[in-house]
């Protein structure tokens, strides 16, 4: 049998173990150990030291940290002070507080690195607010539904210290590579809100009365906990101070203390965010050992390196194969959540994204700007199951609603392609080369 038609009898195992319900960690496992099987006499032994190798690793300690510093966040009042804090200075822009939907998710998911914890935070405090104040109902969800991603880009980010370890490559440089994307997504969310509201003026409520410099500092006092906590966990890692690790440490610590000083951290508060901190991070872990074993048959089969180079014979160029690659992500997109896209197919993608050349933490980001696009795709856009909970609506009307905040996302993932130094790795260059 050649490798091609092994391949495919191993993609059709499984679809066939997933469709059955199988849980993705077991179903990686599963076609591992049958691809192994005909390569090696103890599949068993690479297993277990698959499983072990991909779990224990000091750098994935991050991880659970900052799942659990995103779910104790999620119970303090840290929304509703981002949204009282930014609304003074976004009112007089066409568009009004819409913009503060941006604002606050990019903010949120800097401290929670979670799509759907930010797009469901702050859209239980700001969707009732635009509401009442009369603003558009469609461009208010489609804003919140698509911010909500800016969680998995500006960092920390869970999928991408799941990227950096499936991948090996510094967590750092892929939280320092997701700034620039990030704030390029946020302004180009904003200049189509500005657009929209310039072309669509009755449409928008009356303006309000303006207020005085000195009130508008006083509320955005309340960003300062906001703020110090962006600092203390992110920047003691841009700085060097911390490891990811370290920071993730810090960055609980503060979450703590945060929702102690807000009066919001009640024993079942604090239970709640462990349970709910505990079950994410175990299935990620799980999903990984399963990826990680199922990379480690593939290697030994050689499936990879024949892809790679069969991707090389057809002279498709670097472009065409992102291009290639760009449509089968959207398509995983649309049945598969961000992590399980990413360790289904790093152990395939990453030789052939080698092989043509392109800087592993540029691809990063990359992935991740179409994990963002995937979240908002239907039939399985999570943030968009979010905002259809937290409207009442149809996931139709949802994404039909997010449709230009979509369009966005993919003019910044052709931008960062293009000008992949500029927007991406020359940050981290820059910063670790001092």
């Amino acid at each position: 049998m050649d490798l091609l038609t092994f391949a495919l009898l191993l993609l059709v195992l499984l679809c066939l173990l997933l469709g059955a319900g199988l849980w993705i960690s077991m179903a990686l496992a599963g076609v591992g150990y049958v691809a192994m099987y005909f390569v090696h006499p103890s599949p068993g032994l690479f297993l277990a030291s698959a499983f072990w190798e991909s779990t224990g690793s000091w750098t994935l300690a991050a991880l659970p940290m900052f799942v659990w510093m995103g779910e104790i966040l999620f119970r303090t009042k840290l929304s509703e002070e981002l949204f009282n804090g930014l609304a003074p200075w976004v009112r007089r822009i066409p568009g009004g507080l819409l913009h503060v939907n941006i604002l606050a998710c990019g903010i949120f998911g800097s401290v929670s690195g979670s799509s759907a914890a930010t797009c469901a935070t702050v859209s239980k405090i700001a969707l009732p607010e635009l509401k009442r104040r009369g603003y558009d109902e469609n461009v208010a969800i489609g804003s919140l539904a698509t911010s909500g991603t800016l969680g998995i880009l500006i960092p920390p980010s869970i999928i991408m210290v799941v990227y950096a370890v499936a991948a090996e490559v510094s967590i750092i440089r892929v939280f320092l590579a997701g700034c620039i994307p990030g704030l390029l997504v946020m302004g180009l969310f904003s200049a189509y809100i500005v657009v929209w509201a310039l072309l669509n003026p009755d449409k928008q409520p009356p303006r309000e009365p303006p207020m005085s410099l000195g009130q508008k500092l006083r509320a955005s006092a309340q960003l300062m906990p906001c703020a110090l906590l962006i600092v203390g966990t992110i920047g003691t890692m841009f700085v060097g101070w911390a490891t990811a690790t370290e920071a993730a440490a810090f960055g609980v610590l503060g979450s703590l203390i945060l929702a102690g000083v807000t009066g919001s951290l009640s024993w079942q508060a604090f239970v709640d965010s462990l349970k709910g901190a505990t079950r994410l991070s175990c299935m990620i872990m799980f999903i990984l050992a399963g990826a990680a074993f199922l990379t480690k048959a593939m290697a030994l089969t050689g499936i990879p390196a024949a892809l790679a180079e069969g991707a090389a014979h057809l002279n498709l160029g670097p472009y065409g194969l992102i291009a290639i690659l760009t449509v089968v992500y959207v398509l995983l997109g649309t049945a598969l959540d961000g992590v399980s896209m990413i360790v289904l197919t790093t152990s395939i993608v990453i030789p052939m994204v080698q092989a043509a050349g392109f800087d592993l933490v540029w691809f990063g980001i990359f992935i991740v700007l179409l994990v963002e696009i995937a979240e908002i795709t239907p039939p399985v856009g999570f943030n968009l199951f979010v905002m259809q909970t937290m409207t009442g609506k149809e996931q139709t009307e949802v994404a039909m609603a997010s449709l230009p905040f979509f369009l966005m996302l993919v003019l910044t993932v052709v931008l960062c392609t293009v000008f992949p130094v500029t927007l991406v790795t020359g940050l981290p260059e820059w910063l670790l080369a001092r």
